[in-house]
């Protein structure tokens, strides 16, 4: 989706944007992205600011000037938006923004979205005619909140020719599936960035093989390569770009059948040490907040603020602990261990405090040897390196 010239950088803009999310500037942020579609497309910008041309009517724009837009609005998608937000993220995990500038900066990003959604549309009409490549739905996990990542993938299969269902976040998987069989889709995307949603997307994708329809996942959550993606049977499609070559690929329908039962995929799970943890949770949590504030004296002072994330974070250890079970895999438990303590840190709370809760949890299932291997691997990566001798 090039026309052969030399494209321009758009590292400039990308800094300005980032600026403007910095400063909670939605409008200029939003201009600053309407100009720089004219830049990633060769257009000139119109005069004044640094907005891209008026929208020209579908009827009267060339097919090379409507793949030329096309190409633009998906570099700002992928090559401006989208890696603005990541650096939100990685702020917020640094602690150089609070929660509420995070929440205010991916709302403007979304906007911008709808931005470029809105410049484009013009180039998709007399490109398509009303015709499209096929159609699909996108759609976030059950639970997931995180919805920009599949929104952004839904504009860039519009862009190359695709009728989408953008379902947005949280959406129950029988409604999924329901609307896939209504609209006759050919394929279901699935995002999601939490690994603790990874039994509901599982359901999720095996309830849609079941209708006969094909699923793709993406998203951090089915972990480094998809690897968790695979595990459950999924097409994994690591951005935008990949999915669109997948979904040129692999339209067949699957064959409708029975959705499957967890442990034909994962026969680990016979063991039922996931279902135990799952189940006793609550209690679990409750025990090692008081093993917690027995072994570090730190939390005598806590505030009631501070108490509430300390209780808050036992329950992602746990729930990240039950996921690693499911999936099989301690790398699960222990990237989410070393990255809350990174956390932690950037937050002047010493990682010496995860201690307590994994020897806590550890000692509560002595029972389970796949959980006390998963919490001794963590426990074991966490310790500080041996000081040499002077």
């Amino acid at each position: 989706m090039t026309d052969g010239k030399e494209t321009h950088s758009l590292a400039e803009p990308r800094e300005r944007l980032w600026q403007a999310l910095g400063e909670c500037d939605e409008t200029r942020a939003v201009a600053i992205v309407r100009g720089a579609l004219g830049t990633a497309g060769h257009a000139p910008a119109a005069a004044g600011h640094g907005q891209a041309p008026d929208h020209t009517p579908a009827t009267a724009m060339g097919a090379s000037a409507a793949e030329r837009m096309r190409a633009a609005g998906e570099r700002v998608l992928l090559e401006l938006i989208a890696p603005t937000q990541e650096r939100v993220g990685l702020a917020w995990a640094a602690n150089d923004i609070t929660v509420a500038q995070e929440h205010v900066a991916t709302a403007i990003s979304e906007r911008c979205v709808a931005a470029v959604a809105d410049a484009t549309a013009p180039a998709l009409a007399p490109a398509f005619a009303g015709t499209f490549v096929g159609r699909v739905l996108v759609s976030c996990v059950d639970g997931e909140w995180h919805s920009l990542p599949a929104r952004l993938v839904s504009e860039v299969l519009r862009l190359r020719g695709w009728r989408v269902d953008y379902l947005g976040a949280q959406v129950p998987t029988e409604h999924l599936v329901a609307h896939a069989r209504r609209t006759r889709a050919q394929a279901v995307l699935l995002s999601s960035s939490i690994p603790t949603l990874l039994p509901g997307a599982h359901n999720a994708i095996s309830s849609c093989q079941g209708a006969g329809i094909p699923v793709l996942a993406g998203g951090a959550a089915f972990g480094p390569q998809g690897r968790y993606a695979r595990l459950m049977q999924a097409e994994w499609a690591k951005d935008a770009p990949d999915a669109a070559a997948l979904l040129g690929r692999h339209l067949k329908p699957s064959g409708a059948h029975a959705a499957r039962l967890p442990d034909l995929d994962l026969p680990h799970l016979a063991d039922q040490e996931y279902t135990m943890v799952r189940r006793t949770k609550p209690q679990l949590v409750k025990q090692t907040l008081a093993d917690v504030e027995e072994d570090f004296p730190e939390t005598r002072h806590y505030s009631e603020y501070q108490m509430e994330r300390t209780v808050e974070d036992i329950d992602f250890i746990v729930g990240h602990l039950a996921t690693a079970l499911y999936v099989d895999d301690p790398d699960l438990f222990t990237r989410f261990i070393m990255w809350t303590a990174d956390i932690l840190a950037a937050r002047d709370v010493p990682p010496r405090c995860l201690f307590p809760a994994l020897d806590s949890l550890r000692n509560q299932l002595k029972d389970f040897p796949r959980a006390v291997a998963v919490l001794t691997t963590a426990h074991d990566l966490l310790m500080p390196p041996p000081a040499h001798p002077g």
